[in-house]
């Protein structure tokens, strides 16, 4: 057996289909994991037979491998990988790469870079989005770290990788923490479909009155279209199907109505207030999780705030779908254009350089947003790489200006039966706001000049020169 010089410690299911991934591309693997018994129920199963070498110590781990060592970390994000990373350093020589395939913040792995390139170690931030068949069959992969260090691992990751027609789903993202930037914004922007394809479905389901058959069938019909063909509504439409074995119910109806959330959705939002990027439509999905956790005080709520009495939609069913599916398309535009443009301003931030036509690329397929438009985002950016919102890009912009109208009669239907779209409405008040020439801020800026002479600037003269009044005066300077 040839001896691996590519490795993996943390055996849960991502670490272990990574693992037996890069063993089926022809890359010998040697794997550790904390729990020995875990190990060794990998080896005996999944593992049987295959070019896999089991290990049950981190210096056993790293003498099974030939230098120069690709290390692939895949544990809890947070203090675990510093744990790992300080009982690796003594070990490795120089030359050797750490890769974390985790959730971390990015700024963690910024520091990591820093401090392991400083004794001659290599180190990757590496996201991997996919899931579990994803990890096993091809993922995405948005690895971030020095061009160098890229090099030594592109033999591999090109080809565990997601394939679609225009090459692997991996890329070179940027220095430093740039690959877990761009993946944290990516699960920013997952959160987003995700809340806006739930508010979709209780449209369909409270509005309509559409059962779970029905669900699937329109769910369906939208994944045929060019529009909102896509992963998240692919899997939708078999949930729908469904059925609980012990009520007999679909199953969806029997899940329990409180999302969690793992971070990056919250960190999302975090840099976006650092760097003043507005991101409605991924904080309305993120505060719709949170609230969606509040489930004994909305049990008890419900009992005594009521709603409109009027329940039901009137009008012709299938025209609300075909509103209910525009109003769906419109909405992700303004998330995906929300998350492009917080990862631009980072780009130019924190000087990632990021390619946002690769992104989008690389995002085609394995990735839990994998989505037939992401094709047209990619031709946006190269069309036109400084692009300063997505919503200008002459076919989406074309596009959203013909739905307008049918999105803004979902979201009056909606407050009128008194369902929550918290999503849809963000998204509409973006596009909105960033259309409108003037917005009401000018009496902000006047109550801030009142109260605490923060002074203003005005219309009429130019940009960075600043006015303050004395109001009750009615002098100025």
């Amino acid at each position: 057996m040839t001896q691996p010089s590519f490795g993996v410690i943390g055996l849960a299911v991502m670490g272990e289909n990574l693992a037996l991934n890069v063993e089926s591309r022809g890359f010998p693997v040697a794997v550790y994991n904390r729990t020995a018994e875990k190990t060794k129920n990998f080896m005996a199963q999944r593992a049987q037979g295959k070019n896999v070498t089991d290990t049950y110590s981190i210096e056993e781990f790293v003498k099974a491998l030939a230098p120069p060592r690709k290390i692939l970390v895949m544990v809890q994000a947070g203090k675990a990988v510093d744990a790992v990373i300080s009982q690796l350093k003594p070990l490795l020589q120089e030359g050797d790469m750490i890769i974390d395939g985790g959730n971390s913040l990015y700024e963690d792995t910024q520091r990591r870079t820093e401090e392991l390139e400083a004794v001659g170690l290599g180190f990757m931030g590496m996201g991997v989005s996919g899931g579990e068949e994803g990890a096993l069959l091809g993922p995405s992969l948005m690895p971030g770290g020095t061009p160098e260090a890229y090099e030594k691992v592109e033999p591999i990751v090109t080809k565990i990788a997601a394939q679609v027609d225009d090459g692997p789903c991996v890329t070179y993202i940027g220095p430093g923490g740039a690959g877990h930037y761009v993946k944290m914004v990516h699960n920013g922007i997952e959160y987003g479909d995700m809340q806006l394809i739930a508010e979709a479905y209780d449209l369909l389901k409270n509005a309509l009155g559409l059962n779970h058959t029905q669900l699937s069938e329109v769910f369906a019909q939208w994944n045929q279209t060019e529009e909102l063909n896509s992963f998240l509504i692919e899997i939708s439409t078999e949930i729908f199907k469904k059925i609980d074995p012990e009520t007999n119910l679909p199953l969806v109806d029997v899940i329990l109505d409180s999302a969690g959330q793992k971070g990056t959705g919250r960190w999302t939002v975090v840099t976006s207030l650092e760097l003043g990027v507005p991101i409605p439509t991924i904080y309305a999905a993120v505060n719709a999780r949170v609230i969606s956790s509040f489930k004994e005080e909305r049990l008890a709520a419900s009992e005594q705030l009521n709603g409109p009495t009027d329940q039901k939609y009137e009008g012709d069913v299938q025209e609300f779908i075909n509103k209910v599916r525009d109003a769906l398309y419109c909405s992700k535009m303004c998330s995906y254009a929300q998350g492009m443009a917080l990862m631009a301003k980072a780009s130019e931030e924190f000087g990632f350089n990021l390619n946002l036509s690769e992104i989008a690329r690389i995002w085609k397929g394995g990735c839990i947003i994998r989505a037939g438009f992401l094709d047209k985002i990619k031709t946006a950016f190269k069309d036109n790489p400084q692009l300063p919102n997505l919503l200008l890009a002459p076919e989406f912009k074309q596009t959203i200006l013909d739905r307008q109208q049918a999105w803004r009669d979902v979201l009056t239907v909606a407050n009128r039966l008194g369902i929550p779209v918290p999503a849809f409405s963000a998204s509409l008040d973006y596009f909105d706001s960033y259309r409108r020439e003037r917005l009401p801020q000018n009496l902000t800026q006047a109550q801030r000049d009142f109260f605490g002479a923060h002074t203003y600037e005005r219309v009429d003269k130019p940009r960075g020169k600043f006015f303050h009044t004395e109001w009750l005066n009615n002098s100025s300077s």
